[in-house]
């Protein structure tokens, strides 16, 4: 069985939390795929991106550079799933086989939380609040830079949150 040890997206190494990769055998042919656990961040920056250059290095030492599709799967944790066909069996020794008539298919996400996901890295969500303040207020804050805003608000929902708890 074949253990994905690294994986670079165009050049850039990514955390992966848990992967499968294995030979998909269907009636048109064989693909390569993996199944990738990886954080909300990188699926948000790649998920509109058709066609990635991947560098796959294995458990065993071998690597494998590749052009590969990107299918997105809904629900779940973040995951990246890739394809891409292959002629040459042989390259892929020792890869588990998936026929599109068995029911088994690998399970990555098992032992695996959205929360440990987030403490390697946390995504950032733009939001627009709409709140009533004395105009002294609304002026302090129209003068402040982005970013200050930001880290202060940031900064102070976390210690109301880790109160309430």
């Amino acid at each position: 069985m074949a253990r994905v040890k690294s994986v670079k997206i165009d050049g850039e190494s990514i955390h992966v939390f848990n992967s499968a990769i294995y030979i998909f055998e269907s009636s048109s042919g064989f693909t390569l795929e993996m199944d990738l656990i990886v954080s909300e961040v990188t699926v948000n920056k790649y998920k509109a991106i058709d066609n990635l250059i991947l560098e796959i290095e294995l458990e065993d030492g071998r690597i494998y550079n590749s052009i590969m599709h990107m299918k997105m799967l809904a629900g779940g944790l973040p995951q990246l799933n890739l394809y891409c066909e292959i002629d040459n069996l042989q390259e892929y020794e020792g890869f588990d086989r998936v026929n599109e008539n068995d029911s088994w298919f690998p399970a990555i996400e098992q032992g695996i939380t959205l929360e440990d996901i987030r403490k390697v890295e946390m995504p950032d969500e733009e939001i627009r609040l709409k709140i009533k303040l004395p105009i002294d207020q609304a002026e302090w804050l129209k003068n402040q830079k982005k970013s200050t805003l930001n880290t202060l608000f940031k900064d102070w929902i976390y210690q109301h949150w880790k109160q309430q708890e």
